[in-house]
């Protein structure tokens, strides 16, 4: 019988922890115990490289090590472990490798089904200005925040379109048979309304917005650009535009805006399909429009590439020159005119549908100033991302800042919901900053709704105990938390487009507002989790966050569970007990925590919210 232990999480297996820079060193350790004579091999390959099959030293005890050296460039490496025993004349072949929830690893009953352990590398620190590290963000979906207009008189209605008749209507798509939108419908929030707002957001403790779409478009979400260069005439001008950023720099906060590039709308400037932009004007209308080669024709005019197969959005070829020129040139682009207004940023849209080097195109444009920040939507973990059979590079350098991190979404409601064990919701968190770079991870973009997802609220069933602790996990996290517009008002709604409703000014719930801005202010008062180490733990029914910094340290107890627990043992810390974590599991013992709610300790010390 052959005993192996390997847990990259633990610094006695690897070292360091977690992604490296490229050319570093990485010491790798695994404890084998056999009867038998025995080798282990190290298996590693670069992505999409040849494999190396490495000896391993052995080493004090009955550990095994390699220094392996990461000189092959930026990426990913995947190693497991073979060992052989010699057993009279037969040579038995064991394989060791990573575990589906990650940490410890398992055995495996052939090389060929082998999970292998991930080692990112990368080869640039990604660090985002301070601003953006300690925001707290807010996203507002423009047409549903507030009017700002006397009388609330909706700027210039479009042609075709309908406004409802209160703010309490439910939105509702109205479709033909073939599910396209025949009318689209607007409640005609507008730029001032966001910019008469601004008290109301400082009070709440935001920081920073983050606004989806606002130039020209058809429809009420903008993710149909009509054009780049114009502000959307039901939100305003491009002088509301300029007051908004500079109101909002006056009251120290930022903005973010959505660049949505994949594509565009069937109406738009580029393509216009119905001709309102002129008989001659767009790549539909004319072969000798300057933007016809931005498009991909199969059987001009109506036979197109559009996105995920919508007509009303043309896919746009990222490859075109002239197009990279018009979004991210130095001058006269589309980010350079809104980022020299005084734009701090941008998220962009189905990152990806956007080629690696017309990413970092962008990232260059803005780089030439470093308070500035880019942000990619990205579903899943953003180390190993493959798209359309690349591996993609967003997070190893010159690219994106940061990503929207879904998984943090994902496993707050797993968590609270009693989907998962907490210990499987740690681990999964745990995996996903071992394979981040540790700036990348803490500039992510975190939510628990946005206007692609359900309203939080209505997803854990519109429990008020369950989205306080959804609030405490967010604003304990590592990375920048992002509060969804009417979500600090109990807004709900289920898929798009109920999960955007217009902001319940008159009759939002005050009782959840007063907890969200507790929470947010929590944050901003202990730096540990702006800026804190990142360290989680668990039992059977608890699950935990620790964030340590500069000597002090803060823990969140979490008990998502429908009765009250008391702590009669340690908690198990999912990477190596430290002092910190000791002196907390000792000041914990005997502690009782209520059903769906927490404990929140500074220093050891329980500390009311």
């Amino acid at each position: 019988m052959t005993f192996v232990r390997f847990n990259p999480w633990q610094s006695n297996h690897k070292k360091p922890f977690g992604a490296l820079l490229v050319n570093s060193l990485v010491h790798l350790s695994i404890e084998v115990v056999s009867e038998f004579n025995k080798e282990v091999y190290l298996v590693i390959h670069k992505d999409f490289q040849e494999t190396q099959k490495i000896k391993m030293e052995n080493g004090e005890g009955h550990f095994y090590t390699y220094e392996y050296f990461l000189n092959q460039g930026k990426g990913l490496y995947f190693y497991h472990f073979e060992i052989q025993s010699f057993i009279g004349d037969q040579i038995i072949n064991e394989f060791f490798g990573a575990s589906e929830d990650g940490g410890a690893g398992v055995f495996y009953s052939s090389e060929t089904l082998t999970w292998d352990f991930q080692i990112t590398c990368y080869e640039k620190e990604e660090t985002a200005p301070d601003w953006y590290r300690e925001s707290v963000f807010y996203q507002i979906f423009p047409d549903r925040f507030y009017n700002g207009n006397p009388n609330e008189v909706v700027n210039h209605p479009k042609k075709n379109s309908f406004l409802y008749g209160t703010k309490s209507d439910l939105p509702l798509y109205i479709k033909d048979n073939q599910g396209e939108i025949l009318r689209w419908d607007f409640f005609g929030g507008n730029l001032k309304g966001i910019q008469a707002k601004i008290p109301y957001l400082k009070k709440l403790g935001i920081t920073a917005l983050y606004l989806n779409p606002i130039f020209e478009a058809a429809s009420n979400h903008r993710y149909d650009t009509g054009d780049f260069l114009k502000i959307d005439s039901v939100l305003g001008t491009e002088a509301d535009f300029q007051a908004l950023i500079d109101e909002l720099h006056k009251n120290d906060m930022r903005l973010v805006l959505d660049g949505v590039f994949s594509h565009v709308g069937q109406r738009s400037r580029y393509f216009n399909v119905d001709g309102s932009y002129g008989e001659q004007e767009g790549a539909y209308q004319n072969i000798h429009s300057p933007y016809y080669s931005w498009f991909k024709f199969t059987d001009y005019p109506d036979k197109y590439d559009s996105w995920w197969g919508i007509k009303d959005l043309p896919t746009i070829d990222k490859a075109n020159e002239s197009y990279r020129a018009f979004i991210y040139g130095e001058k006269d682009s589309v980010i350079s005119k809104w980022t020299q207004m005084g734009v701090d940023g941008w998220r962009l849209d189905v990152a990806d549908e956007l080629p690696d080097d017309f990413i970092q195109g962008i990232r260059k444009t803005l780089d030439y100033s470093k308070e500035k920040v880019l942000i990619g939507e990205v579903w899943e973990d953003a180390s190993n991302k493959i798209s359309y059979r690349i591996r993609r590079n967003y997070i190893f350098g010159d690219h994106l800042h940061g990503v929207m991190n879904y998984p943090l979404r994902n496993a707050i409601i797993s968590l609270l919901n009693n989907e998962l064990p907490p210990e499987k919701i740690a681990k999964s968190l745990m995996k996903l900053y071992e394979n981040y770079p540790k700036e990348v991870f803490m500039n992510s973009f975190n939510n628990i709704g946005t206007h692609d997802t359900e309203r939080i609220l209505t997803v854990l069933n519109q429990q008020t105990k369950k989205l306080n602790l959804a609030f405490g996990f967010l604003m304990s996290f590592l990375g920048s938390p992002c509060i969804y517009y009417g979500d600090e008002s109990g807004v709900l709604g289920g898929k798009d487009p109920d999960n955007r409703r217009f902001h319940p000014w008159e009759n939002g719930q005050q009782e959840i507002y007063d907890l969200c801005q507790k929470w947010i202010h929590t944050r901003k008062n202990h730096l540990p989790l702006i800026y804190g180490d990142l360290s989680l733990f668990y039992n059977d029914s608890l699950f935990g966050i620790l964030r340590s910094y500069q000597g002090e340290y803060v823990a969140l107890v979490i008990n998502p569970n429908s009765n009250a627990f008391l702590i009669e043992e340690s908690l198990t810390f999912i990477a190596e007990e430290t002092k910190i974590s000791e002196d907390l599991n000792q000041r914990l013992l005997n502690q009782r925590i209520l059903d769906n709610d927490f404990l929140f300790l500074v220093n050891g010390k329980s500390v009311n919210i």
